[in-house]
C-alpha cells in the first residue's frame, strides 16, 4: 500500500464501462491498493448507459467520460482515404493517419486523457493506445497497455481488412515497445505480441471474475431424466461463435438438451438460430435473453448445467484467446463445453472434469460428448466449483497486475516517445 500511496493511474478504453468488465475489475484492484484511479471512457452505446451510471455510482475510483467531438467522423473519413491513397502508392501509412483511420474515438479520448495528470497510463483497446501515449509524454509519465485480445489478429478475409489490419499493426509498433506496463488475456496471446513486436511477453491477467460474485450455494442440479440446460451469452448474438453446430448436436444427441442464448440481438441472427432450429425439430428448445448488467452474469450462468464457450478459427484472435465465458462458468460452478482452439486447447488440462474439448466439424461428435456428460454431471460440476474457488478467480489473478504496475513504477522511464498525433 505504502509504494501505491500517492500515485496516479489512469485506464482508458474506447467503449462504455459495461461493456469492458475487465477495466472494472482493474480500477477495483489498484483502487483497494492504494492506487488514485481515474478511468476514461466513452458513451456510444445506448443500451448499457443505464448500466454505466450503475457501476460509476459504486465505483471508488473516478470516471470521465470522453467528449464526442464533431470532426472526429470527418476526420476518420478523410483518414482513410489519405491511407488508401499511400496503400496504392506502395507507401507506408504515417503513424497519425493510421491512427485515425482505424476509427474509434482517438481524438476525443486524447483530449479527455491529456487532461487528466497521472503518473500511469493504461490502453485498453488499440484506439486508446496513442490517447494514453499522447498522455504519458506530456505528463512524463509511464505507459501501459492491456491486450484483452490479439488485436492484430483480428481481421477476417478481404483487402478492407487486410488494410485496417496493417493500420492496428502502425499504431500498436509505435507505442508498444515504449509500454513498461503489458499484459494480456491469454498466454498465447502474450507470446504473439512478443513475437511480432519484439517486446517483452506481458504478463497473463485472466478474465476471471471476484469470489463474490459465485453463488452462495450451488444450483439445484438436473433432476433425474430432465433436460441438459446450456447456456452461452456475449454482448452481441453472432453467426459465427460456434452456435451452429451446437444446435446440430442438439438435434442428434441421445440427451434432450435445451438451449438459451444471450446478448444484444441487434442484427437478428437470433432469428436465424431459431430458424435453424425449426428446420432440425428443436424449434422448442432454444430461447433467446436480453442483455443483462456484468456483475450478474455469474449468478445467471449458475442455474445452467452447461457453458458454451465454442471460439472459432475466423481469426487468429479468436483462435488464441480465452474469453471471459469461460471463467464465469467456472465461477457460476458449472462445465463448459469448448472448441479445440489453440488457446482453449492449452488451458483443458488444468480444468480437468470441468472442460470438455470438442471439434465444431463434427456435431455428432459434441453430441456423444454431450450424452457423455450427463452421465458424470455432478463430478464435472463439482470440479469446476472448486477451480472457480481456489484458482480462477479475481482474488488470486489480480496479483500478476499489480505486481506488474508496481515493476513498471520500479522502472519508470519518462515518455517522451512515440509519434505526434495531433495537437491536445
Amino acid at each position: 500500500m505504502s509504494a501505491a500511496k500517492g500515485r496516479r493511474i489512469c485506464l482508458v478504453s474506447p467503449g462504455n464501462l459495461a461493456a469492458n468488465p475487465r477495466l472494472i475489475k482493474e480500477a477495483d484492484a489498484l483502487q483497494s491498493a492504494g492506487y488514485d484511479v481515474t478511468a476514461i471512457v466513452s458513451d456510444y452505446s445506448i443500451g448499457l448507459r443505464g448500466f454505466d451510471a450503475e457501476i460509476a455510482s459504486r465505483a471508488a475510483w473516478k470516471v470521465v467520460h470522453a467528449p464526442r467531438l464533431a470532426s472526429e467522423r470527418y476526420v476518420r473519413v478523410a483518414s482513410r482515404a489519405a491511407a488508401s491513397m499511400f496503400d496504392a502508392i506502395g507507401g507506408a501509412v504515417p503513424v497519425p493517419i493510421a491512427v485515425r483511420a482505424y476509427g474509434g474515438p482517438a481524438g476525443s479520448l486524447q483530449h479527455a486523457a491529456c487532461a487528466v495528470p497521472a503518473d500511469l497510463y493504461i490502453a485498453h483497446y488499440v484506439t486508446a493506445l496513442p490517447a494514453a501515449g499522447a498522455a504519458a509524454r506530456r505528463h512524463g509519465a509511464v505507459l501501459g497497455f492491456d491486450a484483452e485480445d490479439f488485436h492484430s489478429g483480428e481481421g477476417g478475409a478481404g483487402e478492407a481488412e487486410a488494410r485496417r489490419m496493417k493500420q492496428v499493426r502502425v499504431v500498436e509498433g509505435n507505442w508498444l515497445p515504449h509500454c513498461r506496463h503489458l499484459t494480456a488475456a491469454s498466454p498465447l496471446i502474450g507470446k504473439a505480441y512478443a513475437s511480432l513486436y519484439g517486446i517483452p511477453t506481458p504478463a497473463t491477467v485472466l478474465n476471471v471474475f471476484p469470489s463474490a460474485m459465485a453463488p452462495s450455494v450451488p444450483d439445484v442440479p438436473r433432476p433425474p431424466g430432465g433436460p441438459l440446460r446450456a447456456y452461452w451469452f456475449s454482448q452481441t448474438v453472432g453467426l459465427d461463435r460456434g452456435l451452429q453446430p451446437f444446435l446440430q448436436a442438439m438435434a442428434a444427441a441421445k440427451t434432450r438438451i435445451e438451449l438459451e442464448i444471450r446478448g444484444d440481438d441487434r442484427f437478428g441472427h437470433g432469428d436465424t438460430l431459431k430458424e435453424m432450429a425449426r428446420e432440425l425439430g428443436i424449434a422448442d428448445r432454444i430461447r433467446l435473453l436480453p442483455l443483462a448488467a456484468p456483475d450478474e452474469m455469474v449468478r445467471l450462468a449458475a442455474r445452467y448445467d452447461l457453458g458454451l464457450s465454442l471460439e472459432t478459427d475466423v481469426s487468429e484472435n479468436r483462435r488464441l484467446c480465452l474469453t471471459n465465458k469461460l471463467f464465469t462458468y467456472l465461477l457460476a460452478g458449472i462445465p463448459t463445453l469448448m472448441s479445440d482452439t489453440p488457446g482453449q486447447r492449452a488451458i483443458a488440462p488444468d480444468l480437468g472434469a470441468a472442460a470438455i474439448v470438442v471439434s465444431l466439424s463434427s456435431p455428432r461428435g459434441i453430441a456423444a460428448a454431450l450424452d457423455e456428460l450427463v452421465r458424470n454431471l455432478d463430478a464435472a460440476r463439482t470440479e469446476a466449483r472448486r477451480l472457480g474457488r481456489e484458482r480462477y478467480n479475481w482474488e488470486i489473478e489480480q496479483r500478476v497486475l499489480l505486481e506488474s504496475v508496481a515493476a513498471a513504477f520500479r522502472d519508470a522511464v519518462p515518455a517522451t516517445f512515440g509519434a505526434r498525433v495531433w495537437p491536445a
